[in-house]
Order: C-alpha cells, then structure tokens, then sequence
C-alpha cells in the first residue's frame, strides 16, 4: 500500500484553510466541528503549505460560515485556498498496514501497531513531543477499545496524532478492515 494515499472523498471537500502554527489548525478544526461543519485536517501538499503542516479541509460552499466561525472562535488562519481541478491532492493523514500479525496505524508521524488475534496495542512510536513516552507506558499491552485516549492524556501535536492512529485502530478492531 502507498505511503501517500488521497484523502477519502476528496470531492465533498473543495478548499483548505491554511495556517502557520499546528495548534492554529487544531483550534479550528474543534471550532468548526463543534459548530457542525464537516471538516477534516490533512496534510496539504508541500507547495500549498504556510509553515505549518496541517491544513482542515473544508467544503468550499461554506466558507464564509466557516470564516465566521473562525474569528469568533479567535483562531488565525492564514487564507482559504479553493482546489480547482489541477491542484495537488490533499492527503489523508491517518493510513494503514497491514503485516500479516500485526496493524500498524500511522497519523502523520505517529504509530499504533496491535496484534490481530488479540487486540492488543504492542508498540507505539514517532514523535518528538514530551508526552510520548507517558503516553506509551499507559498504552502498551492494553486491548485497543480499552487503552486511554491520548487525547485525554496529552497535550502535544504528537498525542493528537496518536489519538487519530488510536480512532482509527478501535474503528478497524471493531469489525472494519485491515
């Protein structure tokens, strides 16, 4: 399976809101969802970045209720950025591998590997954050459904990291596909 992989229906979403700092894009992507946009934050490509490497995805009809929300919500972006037909895709941040085993959950540079037969979280890694290691002691060797979230743990880019590769292991463990 690719390492890079396009965002699952792409077409529902036809902009980026870009920002310069990570917790910029986070604010904004609990901002709208509590406002009940659908979003969803990505990678955007290389060329579209603005010093940060997250961007939320948007449906482009929204944007001026999104921009709305936004500033009352008090969170800088840097503009919003419509996808015509010839732009970089955005790519999905959270991908899967499977080795046979084992799962392995990747969100941006975050893993989460569990052993099929059990459910099991045997190794988490990636990440540079303080956080990480606290957060891999309280993980390691618990049935996936069962593991703390990260994000009720944490308080780093990486732990929201590993807590979209968490989301997406209970997801697959509870009968999708790996």
């Amino acid at each position: 399976m690719s390492l890079l992989k396009r965002a699952k229906n792409t077409t529902e979403f036809g902009g980026l809101v870009l920002f310069e700092e990570v917790q910029a894009a986070m604010a904004a992507e609990r901002a709208l969802k509590k406002a009940g946009y659908t979003v969803r934050l990505v990678a955007p490509p290389p060329e579209l970045r603005r010093g940060c490497d997250l961007a939320v995805a948007i449906n482009l009809v929204e944007q001026p209720g999104i921009e709305r929300r936004l500033r009352e919500a008090d969170v800088a972006y840097v503009e919003v950025r419509p996808l015509a037909g010839d732009s970089p895709e955005i790519l999905e941040i959270v991908r899967v591998t499977d080795y046979g085993d084992w799962v392995m959950v990747k969100a941006a540079n975050m893993k989460l590997t569990y052993e099929k037969a059990t459910g099991k979280i045997v190794n988490t890694s990636g990440g540079g954050c303080p956080d990480i290691p606290y957060l891999h002691a309280a993980m390691l060797d618990k049935p996936v459904a069962e593991a703390p979230r990260p994000r009720d743990l944490g308080y780093t880019l990486c732990a929201l990291m590993l807590e979209r590769a968490h989301e997406e292991a209970i997801a697959l463990t509870e009968g999708g596909e790996a």
